[in-house]
């Protein structure tokens, strides 16, 4: 092949973004995308991963940023090809994942007169990437620049806020050929550009009047924790509970970790109990609705911890802003008030309930954070005697036996819509198990891939002898969305256990008004979809095995076998729509006694 200067642009490109530390490469089969496609290929140090699908591609690279922090490159040909990439490019860019969007195109002068696979790819993703660039048809003039270019696009995708980056780059026949040598690196293999350094000071004395020991607080844990242990250093220190999400990290089994918030927080005779003085929200919010209008119900200072500045408050209820990394801000909070101040004694410092604060106090040692933990406690009980009497298959009953099936070391993405609300509400604490889920934009599509993705990364930081299955809980709906992921997955060398739960249709619609206000006819055509589909035919054309779990007692070990046994799996499990909300209505009611 002769050497020809898009080659030679594109394997500088590649060079530069080994150099700064890329390792997985998507690629979605097209021609016009030739030059990038041979020159990944070519480079070597690159694990690349083929998708014939180029949305399922793009999320495949997203689950691999989610798992790593680092950008996964994503590539496709011109024309509706790039198209396909905005969903994820959205969820990349709502979720601050990093992700570098690489999108072939025509050149110039096929613009505008009906060349095929050519649309207007400039801006395609409108503000929802951190910078697009279009360096133009490669030319030997600029050759001394396309390092800078590699480098810089990079960085912008790990830089403060992270998130999405597309290169938008056209190129002219001849589309094969061989790379020149290539313009001269910087020595060591060092990458052109650097990272900024940015140090972000927590002003300490801004928190001091509030984050007391001597106030009644609780310490919200979302998404985007850099370091949970720091979160349960400031909850002893304060004596203030962590209302732990289970992306947060910070969902483990400790003292003052409550899980139950959302069931807890249902129960009006208990809130009034439970009226904290201040809030401390670090990171995105929990999916609980009940959550957040509680928090939007309060009056009590409180104050958000992000590191990247992002205003997670729909409600609007922030009296104020800390741009830190939350877990280390923790830790230092931690470390002031233990320099300041000695832990109180709770029943004399803090002014509870007679009847149930006392005895909370006496029974646990810490009354405010004792309060909170009994009722998370009963709650944990009637949820656990509710689930009990039900033998067959339910969704509440489903997200704590994936949880607690999972080895340590295994990673388990969980879908949005009822998926995520059954583990926020449900799961108990665990330790060793990492979730992760699209939260960004919160949509259902995707998924499959994103948790292939994550899979791959596992795969990719697999340490000699010890294995870090992933496993991905999903609904039908979000599942028949992205199918094609499952394209090749049984010959990715990945374990992956997918956990689907299906009830025929979108289940999340079932607790909505529109269920009560339409008439069922109505409501089916519209909300409830039934698909039909043979989905255990349909994930055995993919060779993937499946195997259909009919009692709730099953589903446990078949999510632990599957996990041991590697390789991907489907652990199907049948619910029913209506019966689902029975058994979240009996729940409510189960924990509202045991509370009241």
């Amino acid at each position: 092949m002769p050497e020809t200067t898009a080659a030679t642009f594109c394997a500088t490109l590649v060079d530069e973004w080994v150099r700064a530390g890329m390792t997985d490469a998507v690629i979605a089969p097209g021609s016009r995308s030739t030059p990038m496609a041979l020159a990944l290929q070519a480079d070597g140090r690159l694990q690349l991963h083929i998708h014939q699908d180029e949305r399922s591609a793009s999320f495949m690279a997203l689950g691999i940023g989610l798992a790593t922090g680092r950008p996964a490159l994503v590539l496709t040909t011109s024309g509706t090809a790039a198209v396909e990439l905005h969903p994820a490019v959205v969820e990349a860019h709502e979720a601050k994942v990093p992700l570098l969007v690489c999108t072939a195109d025509r050149p110039p002068e096929l613009h505008g007169v009906g060349a095929p696979q050519t649309v207007d790819q400039q801006h395609l993703y409108g503000s929802s990437v951190r910078s697009f660039v279009d360096p133009g048809v490669p030319d030997p003039s600029t050759a001394s620049s396309w390092r800078s270019v590699a480098a810089d696009a990079y960085l912008r995708t790990i830089d403060s806020p992270p998130g999405p980056v597309h290169l938008n780059l056209p190129f002219r026949d001849p589309l094969v050929g061989t790379a020149a040598p290539l313009p001269v690196g910087r020595d060591h293999g060092a990458p052109w550009h650097r990272p900024v350094v940015r140090t972000d000071t927590l002003a300490m004395e801004s928190l001091d009047a509030l984050a007391s020991p001597s106030r009644r607080g609780v310490i919200i844990a979302g998404g985007g924790i850099d370091e949970p242990d720091g979160v349960h250093e400031l909850s002893v220190a304060l004596g203030w509970p962590v209302l732990a999400d289970p992306r947060s990290g910070a969902r483990v089994p400790a003292a003052y970790t409550v899980s139950h918030f959302d069931e807890i927080l249902r129960v009006p005779a208990v809130v009034e109990q439970l009226k904290p003085e201040v809030v401390l929200r670090l990171g995105a919010l929990p999916a609980s609705k009940v959550l957040g209008q509680w928090l939007a119900s309060l009056d009590a200072w409180q104050v958000g911890i992000e590191r990247d500045g992002s205003r997670y408050d729909p409600d609007r209820s922030l009296d104020g802003l800390i741009v830190a990394p939350p877990g280390v801000a923790a830790s230092e909070l931690a470390r002031a008030v233990a320099s300041t101040s000695d832990h109180p004694d709770d029943e004399d410092d803090l002014e509870l309930d007679d009847d149930l604060g006392g005895d909370l106090a006496s029974a646990d040692g810490h009354g405010w954070a004792g309060l909170w933990a009994h009722a998370d406690a009963v709650a944990a009980e009637a949820i656990a005697t509710v689930l009990a009497r039900h033998g067959e298959p339910t969704e509440p009953a489903v997200a704590r036996d994936v949880v607690r099936a999972l080895p340590d070391g295994a990673a388990l993405v969980v879908s949005s819509s009822m998926p995520i609300r059954d583990v926020e509400w449900y799961a108990a604490p665990a330790a060793g198990v990492r979730v992760l889920a699209n939260r960004g934009a919160n949509g259902i599509d995707g998924v499959v891939s994103t948790a292939v993705g994550v899979a791959i990364a596992s795969r990719s930081a697999r340490t000699e002898k010890v294995r870090r299955p992933t496993a991905l809980l999903i609904g039908d709906v979000a599942f028949l969305h992205d199918t094609n992921g499952l394209l090749g997955a049984a010959r990715r060398g990945i374990d992956l256990t997918i956990i689907l739960v299906d009830n025929d249709g979108g289940g999340i619609f079932s607790f909505l008004p529109q269920a009560d206000a339409l008439d069922h006819p109505e409501f089916e055509q519209l909300y409830g979809t039934p698909h039909g589909v043979d989905l255990p035919g349909l994930i055995a054309a993919h060779g993937v095995s499946c195997r259909v779990i009919e009692r709730q007692l099953d589903v446990a070990p078949a999510v632990a076998a599957a996990a041991r046994a590697g390789g991907v799996h489907v652990v199907l499990v049948r619910t029913d729509r209506q019966a689902n909300v029975a058994v979240h209505d009996e729940i409510h009611a189960a924990v509202t006694a045991a509370l009241s």
